[in-house]
């Protein structure tokens, strides 16, 4: 069996943590002030705060992440809680589909909820052993390493549970709502493609004979 490469296609491994972000670092936004909203078509809508999230059971593990710019840092440790422990207290209702992750200064992206439940899922307050800083999302982000990083929403303040997906602040850029780092898809084009090649392979067919217009 051949040997998964430790790089997606098209990413270049570097050991710095380059900050991105569109806007700025939220003011104010500390462990004191933050909360998290459940809402959207669930049983139990409510609200966490920082000390409610913190104790709940967490999770650490070692994984790597992949920005949609080309960069991969490789091997980081993360401490979160996982992102099933926080939708099964707010019970999402059957017909769930999508979950919207909603961020400071307006933000949005998006996946689907069956994704999110992967258990690499987390809500992350700790990176390499230390609280997570304000520049990378502190002092809540999303974390999911399957994704390129701007799924992995930064300053993460509500969690909606919906049917229809409403794509987010990247996505209606431009920017794939897929995301996939070992497929490249980066940008919006990539899931046109894919969803091309799906229906040809299910609906296109050559003519027959019996469809071909008459001599």
């Amino acid at each position: 069996m051949a040997t998964r490469p430790s790089l997606p296609p098209g990413q270049v491994r570097t050991n710095s943590w380059p900050v991105l972000h569109a806007g700025s670092v939220p003011e104010g936004l500390t462990p004191e002030s933050w909360t998290l909203s459940l809402h959207g078509e669930v049983e139990r809508p409510q609200t966490l705060s920082y000390a409610e999230l913190l104790s709940l059971p967490s999770r650490e593990i070692t994984c790597d992440i992949h920005c949609v710019t080309s960069w991969s840092k490789l091997g980081m440790r993360w401490k979160g809680v996982p992102f099933t422990t926080v939708a099964d207290r707010a019970g999402p209702q059957d017909g769930v589909r999508f979950v919207v992750m909603e961020c400071a200064q307006g933000f949005t992206t998006s996946l689907p909820y069956d994704a999110l439940r992967d258990d690499d899922v987390l809500l992350a307050h700790t990176v390499e052993g230390a609280p997570l800083p304000p520049e990378h999302g502190g002092p809540v982000r999303m974390l999911v390493p399957k994704r390129y990083f701007y799924k992995s929403a930064k300053w993460l303040g509500g969690l909606k549970f919906v049917r229809v997906d409403e794509p987010g602040y990247w996505e209606v850029r431009g920017y794939s709502n897929v995301a996939d780092p070992w497929a490249e898809m980066r940008y919006s084009v990539d899931d046109v493609k894919a969803i091309h090649r799906m229906r040809k392979a299910a609906l296109f067919r050559p003519l027959t004979p019996r469809n071909e217009p008459p001599p």
